[in-house]
């Protein structure tokens, strides 16, 4: 099952209004390279939550609940949108910092291309960052 990781400044729109609102649509996303990832995301599909800006730190972990569709945030209407929900927060943020450091994670597309809000996570970056934040 593929994974991924969507960045969010928490003052915006952060986990714990994930949690409050049981699911959100994931909209306004104008990067191609990002908007082609969230075409690529399916049902179930399991999401990193990274809070950027303030916090910077992978915080929860949300699911695909619904595939892309087209924004309604967008007038040109290229872009997509696809629905999250929560499954639970992490017990231990895991740290920009701290991923950057992990060696297993040198290759991360987020550590990689920075600016980019929506981008895959590999099946062992996945694990490691489980491991990090305590299982």
């Amino acid at each position: 099952m593929p994974h991924w990781l969507v960045k969010s400044e928490p003052n915006t729109y952060g986990y714990a209004d994930l949690e409050r609102d049981g699911r959100t649509v994931w909209d306004g996303v104008r990067n191609n390279a990002a908007a082609l990832h969230l075409k690529a995301m399916a049902v179930g599909d399991e999401v990193f939550f990274y809070h950027s800006q303030e916090g910077l730190a992978v915080v929860g972990i949300a699911r695909v609940s619904r595939p892309a569709f087209p924004d309604a945030s967008d007038p040109s209407g290229r872009f997509v949108a696809v629905e999250l929900e929560p499954l639970r927060p992490l017990k231990r943020p895991v740290t920009l910092a701290k991923m950057k450091a992990e060696p297993a994670l040198a290759e991360m597309a987020m550590l990689r291309q920075s600016r980019l809000s929506v981008s895959p996570v590999t099946e062992g970056q996945w694990s490691a960052i489980l491991k990090m934040a305590g299982g």
